[in-house]
């Protein structure tokens, strides 16, 4: 992902790789709230609050009261950025479901499996 150009409409917002990830999210789960955001993440609810109050500020994001708990935000990708930030992100939806569709459930399981310990000697857990 982090080698796919960031469409020219959004360059001018210098969206950087930790961004991929909160946008990924948004953009294939749907709208939801920090602290969903940060365990999503795996990452402190403050630092999602200052990417989201950073990437709202730019009109990246949009910010909207839970009608079910007024005190709980929910976090959404902008309406007139969406297009973009999807033909962005997209492709490496596309290219994972290729790569992994002619494998069965128990070879993706293994993948999965793979990249999760490979992750995990990465971090030296």
């Amino acid at each position: 992902m982090k080698r796919i150009q960031i469409p020219e409409e959004l360059r001018s917002f210098s969206l950087a790789p930790r961004h991929l990830s909160l946008l990924a999210y948004l953009l294939f789960d749907g709208p939801m709230g920090v602290n969903e955001l940060a365990a999503r993440l795996e990452v402190a609810p403050t630092t999602v609050s200052l990417m989201v109050s950073e990437l709202s500020r730019k009109g990246i994001l949009e910010r909207r009261e839970d009608d079910a708990d007024r005190r709980r935000k929910i976090v959404s990708i902008a309406d007139e950025h969406r297009a973009a930030i999807d033909g962005w992100l997209g492709q490496g939806a596309t290219a994972w479901r290729k790569a992994l569709e002619p494998l069965t459930a128990d070879q993706r399981q293994m993948f999965i499996d793979t990249l999760a310990v490979y992750e995990r000697e990465i971090a030296g857990e």
